[in-house]
């Protein structure tokens, strides 16, 4: 399994334990399939980090999905955790958003088990059902009629922006990456938080 050397930006990137703490919070994540016409598809799927794979469910349908694994098995889970929007330097493009990301390459296979089926779906009742009235805890009558898929991970990466406190927010720090940059109708930047135009 590959690890955070696998990213071009090595100052972004998490590490094993962080990626594996997001995949087990994250709430739903995008699977990449190829199909038989080369055309990309992407679905959302709520899903479980479970044994160190990917577990996900769809229907026994034979749809888009499951013709794009049965013709390709390789495929990328992606999950993402937005922060927030700030300013790291003196122009309005000098702006970005705190967030981690993780991506999982790997191959699908359709799990057939009655029992990892049976569990798979006391986990995911756990991680989403919300509180409500009592219903019967662990029955599920309609497990025929599921796919399950798990994705056994080849390559797993993660990376992330951390908000800074307001110490490391501009005007505070300036990291302009146009610090020379000069907006139109002159001007210059007093270091002070504004602007002075040139007459």
């Amino acid at each position: 399994m590959s690890g955070p050397t696998d990213i071009r930006r090595q100052d972004l990137a998490m590490d094993a334990e962080r990626v594996e703490a997001l995949l087990r919070r994250g709430f739903c994540g995008r699977l990449a399939t190829v199909g038989a016409d080369g055309a990309p598809y992407c679905t959302t799927m709520l899903y479980l980090w479970m044994d160190g794979a990917i577990h996900m469910h769809g229907t026994r349908a034979r749809g888009h999905l499951r013709s794009n694994i049965d013709h390709e098995p390789r495929a990328c889970f992606v999950i993402d955790e937005p922060g927030e929007v700030f300013d790291y330097g003196r122009f309005e493009c000098d702006s970005t958003v705190s967030y981690a990301s993780v991506a999982a390459f790997g191959r699908v296979t359709v799990v057939e088990a009655v029992e990892a089926k049976q569990r798979f779906f006391e986990a995911l009742m756990a991680k989403y059902r919300t509180a409500g009235p009592e219903r019967p805890a662990g029955f599920f009558p309609r497990l025929d009629q599921i796919t399950l898929y798990a994705l056994s991970i080849e390559r797993l990466t993660g990376k992330e922006i951390v908000l800074p406190g307001i110490a490391g927010r501009w005007p505070a720090i300036d990291r302009s990456k146009t610090p020379d940059a000069q907006p139109p109708g002159g001007g210059a930047w007093s270091g002070e938080g504004r602007w002075s135009t040139l007459r």
